[in-house]
């Protein structure tokens, strides 16, 4: 059995103060569900791509407490604004925008600390994720007019941000595209997985959209002198390392411009995956490993197949699976809306040995 992470950060930023509790925690026992983000399982993916010579390891973010990485994010950034008083309990009114789960994550934050949430999100944003954000009692604003001609809406989200940063007062932007804290926050994602691992990771995939995840992960690897290669994973209609080739119709993969978090890009390499290949390998997870994973996780994977012909027999491998498919279920692994997408593609998933070979998404075979 693997080790698991001994790391976990606290449930609350030394100095930041719990609304209504002074109460000290018992030893094991966390203070809130705050506590629990974080030292989330590293499994070994033992059956999806058992054909390959190496070793492949995926650290599972849906246990977070919100269910996706960026609990972690969200709990960095807006501690920060409680330690240093920007943020204040019950006049403060945060501000930020999210294509799910990250609006997930601050909402379910400033629930505990008793602050006002408006997150702005777009037309492409689920249902689901709207009805998760206002059960939290977050306040919701959708973009529904897209910037032409690229038909994308992070323009338009941010402009919204600003806009009501101007007129709400006592409004806090974390801004998770910009902030520092977001990568700093993944320096502990890396150093979990470093230590599950004993410090033998000698490739990590992570997938990119605002680049909280690669660059801290990265600047971990660099702090601590690893061996590590960096392969950043975007999707093919994404505009962060290039012009997009196509649409994109999976959330929270990739962006429509280069994050500022991004303008030095930390990764050796860069692979491009389209929506296909990531559903395609969502599916494949669900049916060899009995593993539910995300649009964004299903990219990771396919990314995996497709640079194995570059990947040293014995290697171990660490992947981010960012969220689970609890929020995909209709899109990625409903029939109705893959076909509607990309018509009759079920071999690729019921008939083919693995995901990022030539038989099942078209990828070049080792």
């Amino acid at each position: 059995m693997i080790p698991q992470a001994r790391t976990r950060p606290p449930a609350v930023h030394p100095g930041t103060t719990v609304p209504g509790d002074g109460r000290p925690a018992l030893p094991g026992v966390p203070s809130g569900v705050l506590g629990t983000i974080g030292g989330t399982p590293l499994v070994e993916l033992r059956k999806v791509l058992a054909h390959l010579p190496i070793r492949v390891f995926a650290k599972l973010e849906r246990f977070n407490p919100g269910g996706s990485i960026k609990d972690r994010t969200a709990f960095t950034m807006l501690t920060a604004g409680l330690r240093t008083g920007e943020l204040v309990p019950g006049r403060s009114v945060v501000v930020e925008s999210s294509s799910g789960n990250l609006g997930v994550g601050l909402a379910q934050m400033c629930a505990y600390y008793g602050l006002r949430f408006i997150c702005v999100v777009d037309a492409r944003t689920t249902e689901q994720n709207i009805a998760v954000l206002r059960a939290y009692g977050a306040e919701v604003e959708v973009v529904t007019a897209a910037d032409a001609p690229d038909g994308e809406y992070l323009q338009a989200r941010l402009r919204r941000v600003r806009d009501l940063v101007r007129r709400v007062p006592h409004a806090y932007w974390p801004n998770q595209y910009a902030n520092p804290l977001n990568p700093a926050a993944h320096e502990q994602t890396m150093g979990e997985i470093a230590d599950a691992l004993d410090g033998r990771v000698d490739y990590l995939f992570a997938a990119t959209s605002t680049g909280g995840t690669l660059r801290g992960c990265s600047a971990y690897i660099r702090a601590h002198g690893l061996p590590t290669t960096v392969v950043a994973v975007d999707a093919e209609g994404s505009a962060i390392f290039g012009p997009p080739a196509g649409g994109r119709l999976l959330p929270g993969h990739g962006a429509s411009m280069r994050p500022p978090l991004l303008e030095q890009n930390p990764a050796h390499h860069v692979l491009r995956v389209s929506d296909l290949e990531a559903v395609a390998a969502c599916r494949r997870l669900a049916a060899a490993e009995g593993l539910l994973a995300g649009g964004s996780s299903g990219a990771v994977l396919a990314a995996v197949a497709r640079h194995a012909d570059r990947i040293p027999p014995g290697a171990h491998c660490a992947l981010v699976f960012p969220d689970g498919g609890d929020r995909y279920l209709d899109t990625v692994f409903s029939d109705r809306w893959v076909a509607e997408h990309f018509g009759d593609v079920s071999h690729l998933w019921k008939d083919a040995a693995v995901p990022g070979t030539d038989e099942t998404t078209g990828a070049r075979p080792r």
